[in-house]
C-alpha cells in the first residue's frame, strides 16, 4: 500500500545534509518514507541506511521486501529488519544510541529526524490521531504495545487539573480550562471513548466564533493529548543530545519540528552544546575548560515556501535547523 503523506522540507532537509556516497545515516523518524527514499539514493549501495518508526505498519509500507523475512537478532528484542543496506528499525527513535550500538556503528554521518505525524497515520480512523472521521481514541504510535495508555485513558482518567495543563501546555489552547472542565463533566455521565464525541465536547466549550477558524477548533486539544500518550517531549530531549553525541566530526544533524514545545527544546540543546566557556563573565582566564561541541548552521528556522504551504497546508507550522558536529 503506497503512503499518502506528503514530505515537508524535502529538498531543504537532503541539501542541508551533504550526503554523499557510501555514508552512514539515520531517518529517526521513516514516517511516508519521502525524506528515507532520497537519502538510500544520495548514498548509493555503498552507504547504509538505518530508518526508525515507533509504527510497525510505516516499515511494513515503506519496505519493498517482507520484512518480518529479514529480521535481525539481538538481546534487547528491538524489532529490526536488514536487507542488503537497509536496516529498519520499530522503536522510539529515543534508543538510537542503543540501536547503533547493537548494529556496531559507534558514529554516522548523518542524522533526519521530521517530528510531525504523516497523514498516513491522521488520516487512519483507527489510530484516533485525527478528527475529522470518527474513530477510537487510542493515539498510540505503537498500537502493538498494549502497556502504553490511550488517549481514552488520559482522556476519562486524568484529573481536570492535569488535563488543563496538559491542553494548555502541549497544545497552547486558550481554552483549556473549559474543555477540561467539559470532558470531567461528560465522562462523569459517559466515558468518551471515540474521536467523534471528543471533538463534540470540545465544540460544547468553546465560543462559537472560535469553531469556525481556519484551524480546525479541536487541533491544539488532540495534538497536546498525542504528546502526552506518547511522551514526545521527553523522547526528543533525550534523541537531540544522544544524536549529537553519534554524530562524526562535521556530521549534520537536521531537525524539522511542527510544535512550538519541539522547537523550543531543539534550540535549546542546540545552543548549550554550541557554547564554550560557561565561567562567569569576571574570570580573566577560562577556568571550565568547556568547548563547543556542535556548530549552530541555521541561525533562523528555515520555513516552507508559499508554495509548499499552498500544496501541503498541514507544513504550515514546519521549521528546520540543522547543527554539525565540531
Amino acid at each position: 500500500m503506497q503512503s499518502i503523506h506528503k514530505t515537508v522540507l524535502l529538498r531543504e532537509a537532503i541539501e542541508n545534509l551533504q550526503l554523499k556516497r557510501g555514508m552512514v545515516v539515520v531517518d529517526a523518524t521513516l514516517g511516508g518514507g519521502g525524506h528515507s527514499r532520497e537519502i538510500i539514493d544520495k548514498i548509493g549501495e555503498a552507504g547504509i541506511f538505518v530508518g526508525f518508526d515507533r509504527d510497525i505498519s510505516a516499515l511494513e509500507k515503506f519496505a519493498e521486501f517482507p520484512i518480518y523475512n529479514f529480521q535481525f537478532p539481538n538481546d534487547s528484542q528491538i524489532p529490526i529488519f536488514k536487507k542488503d543496506n537497509i536496516y529498519l528499525v520499530s522503536c522510539n527513535f529515543s534508543e538510537i544510541k542503543k540501536v547503533l550500538e547493537i548494529l556496531n556503528f559507534k558514529e554516522v554521518d548523518a542524522i533526519l529526524a521530521d517530528f510531525g505525524l504523516s497523514s498516513d497515520q491522521l488520516d487512519d480512523a483507527d489510530r484516533g490521531f485525527g478528527f475529522m472521521s470518527d474513530g477510537p481514541l487510542d493515539m498510540r504510535m505503537n498500537k502493538i504495545d498494549t502497556s502504553q495508555k490511550t488517549a481514552a485513558d488520559v482522556v476519562n482518567n486524568y484529573s481536570e487539573h492535569a488535563l488543563k495543563r496538559i491542553i494548555k501546555e502541549y497544545g497552547q489552547e486558550n481554552y483549556s480550562g473549559s474543555i477540561a472542565r467539559k470532558i470531567v463533566k461528560t465522562r462523569a455521565e459517559k466515558k468518551i471513548e471515540t474521536t467523534g464525541e471528543l471533538v463534540n465536547v470540545i465544540a460544547g466549550s468553546v465560543p462559537g466564533k472560535y469553531r469556525h477558524r481556519k484551524i480546525h477548533f479541536a487541533t491544539r486539544t488532540f495534538q497536546a493529548l498525542r504528546i502526552e500518550v506518547n511522551n514526545e517531549l521527553e523522547s526528543i530531549e533525550k534523541f537531540l543530545q544522544d544524536s549529537i553525541d553519534i554524530l562524526k566530526k562535521d556530521g549534520k544533524l537536521t531537525v524539522i519540528s511542527f510544535h512550538s514545545g519541539e522547537d523550543r527544546i531543539a534550540k535549546n540543546i542546540f545552543r548549550e552544546n554550541a557554547r564554550g566557556c560557561i565561567c562567569p563573565k569576571e574570570f580573566p582566564v577560562c577556568r571550565c575548560g568547556n568547548e563547543p561541541q556542535i556548530e549552530i548552521i541555521t541561525r533562523k528556522p528555515i520555513v516552507p515556501s508559499e508554495e509548499e504551504i499552498n500544496k501541503n497546508p498541514r507544513s504550515r507550522s514546519a521549521k528546520l535547523r540543522v547543527i554539525k558536529k565540531i
